[in-house]
């Protein structure tokens, strides 16, 4: 947005709070049972049929070195518009969309590291909490 607000769409893994630009998210849907893919990189969950358009579908968990979570059923995705077409990733549970000030934006500290590091742009400062913004770019790039 023009004014240096970003509006992020949140949601939650485990107790963590993350973010993605709200104009990268085309829909939100249940998670659906995914056609696993030999031979994929283990953050791929496999394949989904959206309406008859294939959608990768990526572990999000895997993605940023997260222990695994509950039982993927009733879970919800995000349908994600990327320059590698659309991906869905699963989440616990969906929060809002959020406006956000790119004056309380912070890189991520040094501190953070392992896979999570290249996938986190940083971090928004709310009242009450962080809001963990992830970059989509990096979430999709995903090596063998």
């Amino acid at each position: 947005m023009m004014d240096g607000n970003r509006r992020l769409c949140t949601f939650y893994l485990d107790q963590l709070f993350f973010g993605i630009n709200a104009e990268e998210v085309q829909e939100i849907i249940r998670q659906q049972a995914a056609t696993p893919v030999p031979l994929a990189a283990p953050a791929i969950r496999g394949l989904v049929n959206l309406r008859g358009n294939i959608v990768t579908a990526i572990d999000l968990r895997r993605r940023l070195g997260m222990p695994e979570g509950p039982c993927p059923t009733g879970q919800m995705s995000l349908v994600l518009r990327t320059d590698a077409g659309l991906v869905s990733v699963g989440v616990d549970r969906l929060g809002d969309v959020l406006t956000v000030h790119e004056g309380d934006f912070e890189r991520p500290p040094e501190v953070v590291c392992g896979p999570a590091r290249g996938q986190i742009r940083g971090a928004y400062k709310l009242p009450d909490r962080l809001v963990l913004a992830l970059d989509t770019k990096q979430l999709v790039q995903i090596d063998a």
